[in-house]
């Protein structure tokens, strides 16, 4: 009973932790709703209505003209599930169990773990939502949608290149959040406001002026919804983007986050609580 639990490997510790990233991300998915496939489904359903809506509204606005030739629903995806996913996995890292929560006391429970098991489940939830949408559309209205997507497997490159970029936003706002959550709480709300517009989803990156281009171009959604357009329609290049910039402010992000986040752990206190 009292005996030591320790892995005594490192193969047996890197199971140990497999095992409780696992078990953690499922229950960041079902903490919303006691039953898994309804918290699933209401997930799911969330993003239909959102892909819907956009359809809609450029339809009754008569606005397909600004798309690419080619499937407007693959226009709104390449736009409308990065703007998703990216969002989604920055409120997701602001919102993980940090140093002084309770989930903390369970040992070898830690803030790495929160921070990961939050990350995938919003990958498996936007990934599952995406593989539905395709199939409905597939089946319902165009049968031939997947095979108009030119490079498949870059547009999924982008897609999780958005996913990544959004934790380590999420990761910086979180190492700031016990320090000064007023202002983390507010920044987090304008930046994910901000990419309503400021991502691109809802145009081409190629048809705005030098100009405009300095107004979207510090955004990692922009240059990875323009990219991934670029890699679904074989009549469109991208010249204002490129994936590297968000490939290396990614890795810029990711190691401040990580700085900042072991230096606040280190300066926890359980009376921080009380101010998120």
């Amino acid at each position: 009973m009292f005996g030591n639990t320790a892995p005594r490997t490192r193969a047996s510790g890197a199971v140990n932790i497999l095992e409780l990233i696992y078990h953690s991300t499922v229950r960041s998915i079902r903490k919303k709703h006691g039953n898994a496939f309804l918290s699933i489904f209401i997930s799911v359903l969330q993003s239909l209505l959102f892909v819907t809506f956009f359809y809609v509204m450029f339809s009754i606005l008569g606005l397909k003209g600004i798309a690419l030739r080619g499937d407007f629903v693959i226009f709104l995806l390449t736009g409308i599930f990065m703007f998703m996913t990216h969002n989604k996995a920055v409120a997701a890292v602001l919102g993980a169990e940090g140093p002084t929560s309770a989930m903390m006391q369970h040992a070898p429970m830690n803030t790495f773990i929160s921070i990961v098991s939050s990350m995938l489940g919003i990958l498996y939830i936007q990934t599952l939502s995406v593989i539905i949408i395709l199939f409905v559309y597939d089946v319902a209205v165009n049968p031939y949608v997947l095979t108009e997507v030119i490079d498949p497997m870059p547009v999924i490159g982008m897609f999780l290149l958005s996913w990544v970029s959004g934790g380590a936003v999420g990761l910086v706002f979180f190492a700031l959040q016990p320090w000064f959550p007023v202002f983390v709480s507010m920044a987090s709300q304008i930046y994910r406001r901000a990419n309503m517009i400021a991502s691109g989803k809802m145009f081409v990156a190629n048809s705005l002026p030098g100009s405009m281009i300095a107004f979207f171009d510090w955004n990692p959604l922009f240059h990875t919804i323009d990219q991934a357009r670029g890699y679904a329609f074989i009549n469109y290049v991208p010249r204002n983007t490129n994936w590297e910039y968000v490939a290396y402010l990614t890795l810029a992000l990711l190691m401040i986050g990580l700085m900042g986040e072991f230096y606040t752990r280190r300066h926890a206190s359980v009376s921080w609580a009380a101010r998120r």
